[in-house]
């Protein structure tokens, strides 16, 4: 028994350490799926999807490295923030040292980021400068979602790069598990990868109506 205690033991340790280690390497390889980061070349617009001030703050880093001369600004009133998302985001932007000529807003009230996507469509649409490549500024685990409905939205013509906030500087964290707040946020992108595949490639009819008053950011 002394025999297999002493075997055993050590075993026992070594396979759970083993099972910790490829657990962390799992979680951490579902969280880094939805994380997309392109590596980015001048664009003709940033386009910072509606939310906290580190997506703001981004883009207009972005635009102070050259990547582009327009930032443009989606979102209506927020309660959760207490304010018009476009108009704070040009007022921040502003504040900064971007000039005001080279910001674009539209305060539209949008529930999903389906519909952001639509209002940078019709930015782009009345452009009076051709429009054919834009960044997207929004949080890490955001951005595969994102860039999904963003292609399906504007079409082949358009270049879309995805420009994730880093996670240095994003309220959320690559070891998303550990954190309440980004477990929170990855578990949510899963079940929306599902629903917006749902919601604009299977669904017709009632189910599509009952699906569109599900839309969420």
């Amino acid at each position: 028994m002394r025999i297999k205690a002493r075997v055993i033991l050590p075993a026992a340790v070594i396979l759970g350490v083993l099972l910790l280690g490829s657990r962390e390497r799992i979680l951490s390889a579902t969280g880094d799926f939805l994380v997309i980061q392109d590596e980015l070349q001048p664009a003709d617009v940033i386009h910072v999807i509606a939310g906290p001030d580190d997506r703001t703050d981004h883009a207009i880093r972005l635009y102070k490295q050259g990547y582009s001369n327009v930032i443009f600004f989606t979102g209506g009133w927020c309660d959760t923030h207490g304010y018009y998302h476009g108009r704070h985001g040009a007022e921040r932007a502003a504040a900064q040292g971007v000039a005001p000529e080279n910001v674009a807003i539209d305060e539209s009230p949008v529930t999903s980021t389906h519909a952001e996507a639509v209002l940078l469509g019709e930015f782009i649409a009345r452009s009076p400068a051709p429009v054919r490549s834009v960044i997207v500024v929004s949080d890490p685990h955001h951005m595969r979602r994102a860039r999904w409905i963003y292609r399906e939205v504007l079409g082949e013509g358009i270049d879309v790069q995805m420009a994730p906030v880093p996670f240095g500087v994003s309220p959320y964290q690559r070891r998303w598990w550990a954190d309440a707040e980004s477990r929170e946020y990855v578990q949510e992108e899963y079940v929306k990868l599902a629903y917006n595949y749902a919601r604009y490639r299977l669904s017709w009819g009632p189910l599509r109506t009952w699906l569109e008053s599900l839309d969420t950011k």
